[in-house]
């Protein structure tokens, strides 16, 4: 399995509690393609370099991945589906 580092970006406007259940979520995801997140680190509230979908700041979170390719696919296809499920999150890297 390969190592990735993957970063996503939670509105400013939602709590730390839900950034929290956010990041189990997509750690659920990677775990169920065969992957595990061997590190999760909240980066807290920061400012955005520019705007992205009208929001200045942002709650960051890093995870380190080690996973199949198949995994971080799945994670990205859940997250840039037209009709994202979860629009707290304006992007992820």
């Amino acid at each position: 399995m390969a190592y990735y580092e993957s970063v996503f970006i939670a509105r400013q406007d939602v709590s730390s509690a839900q950034v929290d259940s956010l990041a189990d979520g997509f750690a659920k995801i990677i775990q169920e393609q065969g992957g595990k997140v061997t590190k999760k680190e909240y980066w807290g509230l920061r400012n955005l370099a520019f705007r992205i979908r009208k929001n200045r700041k942002g709650h960051y979170v890093l995870f380190n991945i080690d996973a199949p390719p198949a995994a971080i696919q799945a994670r990205a296809a859940i997250h840039n589906q037209p009709c994202c499920h979860n629009q707290t999150v304006p992007k992820a890297m």
